[in-house]
């Protein structure tokens, strides 16, 4: 697999305007990431009709919840050459394959995994916040996503790591606000649909205040279990824990946050059951292994200090930094991008395959002057 640096695309404009912008500048890597998802249901035996039926049933509450939102996302079809439901797949995939494999009585086999960190100003050597996280999912995944910046008229700029075709995933916005996310599991998962995350992703990023971003993902309905970690470049952050139908806040201990993917709010473990620790059990040292040796360099961490925890080894494969590896089912997994955030600076750096691959590219974001004075 060859491993390039991921594309920018830059977008503005109106809802539907902005999303064919996106649409036309992404078209290949759209394709390729809808081909991924299409060709996932098919192999649990879904037609390409089955589609249009998964992903129709969030409509209703999405034209309600963001109708802005499903409006660029027509706009992205339009200009990708590729219908409504394709896009809606991107944006809903982790909902519409647990759908699919919940319908057939199929496990899960692959959960998106990840290891976050937030480190607060007091930490850092030069006083700014840095956040930032490994995505663990599928190693094609490296081929088919996308930086996106969006500048907006009617709210902060934002700049987002994500799935080509998709809302939002990892990102920081010109007001200072950044959020990553990574799998959780529990017994409260698909009961009801609620509002596929990125989506949830996308508006907490469009917040102006950090108290509203927060407000976004505590209080937003989800179909399954995942875990927001969001942070402020005024020198905060909050992980939220959250169930279909309620949210676990866990706050800084000594500086920072770090969360793998089990859940870790005993007031979240004496309400629901854990489920998914049997699909990643690595999870249970991955983030102790990243807050030592963070822990190591207290006072005075830089963002590379935080890329060379997120590049830990330790129990490979199966460690923070992981190599493509070939599950069962078949899929190919792996550590998919490491991306490391200082939003003060307005700085994302991300590397592709950081388990075979070092090699960061920087992308920016020009802050608003409120927040860069915040931060200062």
């Amino acid at each position: 697999m060859t491993v390039t640096p991921f594309p920018l695309v830059e977008i503005s404009g109106a809802p539907r305007a902005r999303g064919r912008l996106y649409g036309e500048q992404a078209r290949q890597r759209i394709a390729a990431s809808v081909d991924l998802y299409a060709g996932s249901l098919g192999r649990l035996g879904f037609a390409a009709t089955d589609v249009e039926r998964f992903t129709a049933a969030f409509r209703p509450r999405l034209a309600a919840f963001a109708p802005d939102l499903v409006e660029e996302i027509e706009g992205i079809a339009e200009g990708a050459g590729v219908d409504f439901a394709a896009i809606m797949l991107v944006n809903a995939r982790t909902e519409v394959l647990q759908l699919a494999r919940r319908e057939k009585g199929i496990a899960d086999d692959e959960p998106d995994g990840c290891t976050g960190a937030v480190v607060l100003p007091g930490e850092t050597r030069d006083g700014h916040l840095i956040h930032g996280q490994n995505w663990d999912w599928r190693a094609e995944c490296a081929e088919t996503s996308v930086v996106v910046r969006i500048l907006r008229d009617d709210g902060p700029d934002l700049l987002t790591f994500t799935e080509a075709g998709g809302l939002a995933r990892s990102g920081f916005n010109s007001a200072g606000i950044a959020i990553t996310a990574n799998y959780l599991e529990s017994d409260r998962d698909y009961r009801e649909l609620g509002i596929p995350l990125p989506f949830i992703r996308r508006r907490a990023l469009e917040a102006q205040h950090f108290a509203l971003a927060l407000k976004v993902v505590a209080t937003t309905p989800k179909s399954g279990s995942n875990n927001m970690m969001l942070s402020t470049a005024e020198g905060y952050a909050v992980d939220l824990e959250c169930a279909p139908d309620e949210a676990f806040a866990i706050h800084p201990d000594g500086g920072m946050i770090v969360h793998a993917n089990h859940w870790q709010s005993a007031v979240a473990l004496s309400k629901l059951r854990e489920t998914g620790l049997a699909d990643v059990p690595d999870s249970l040292y991955r983030d102790k292994r990243v807050e030592m040796l963070m822990r190591a360099r207290r006072g005075d961490i830089v963002a590379d200090d935080l890329k060379a925890a997120l590049f830990d080894d330790f129990g490979s494969p199966f460690c923070v930094c992981r190599p493509p590896l070939r599950k069962e089912g078949g899929n190919l997994s792996a550590t998919v991008a490491m991306i490391v955030m200082t939003p003060a600076q307005g700085v994302m750096e991300i590397a592709p395959l950081p388990a075979v691959n070092r090699s960061f590219t920087r992308y920016d974001l020009t802050m608003d002057a409120r927040a860069s004075e915040r931060a200062a």
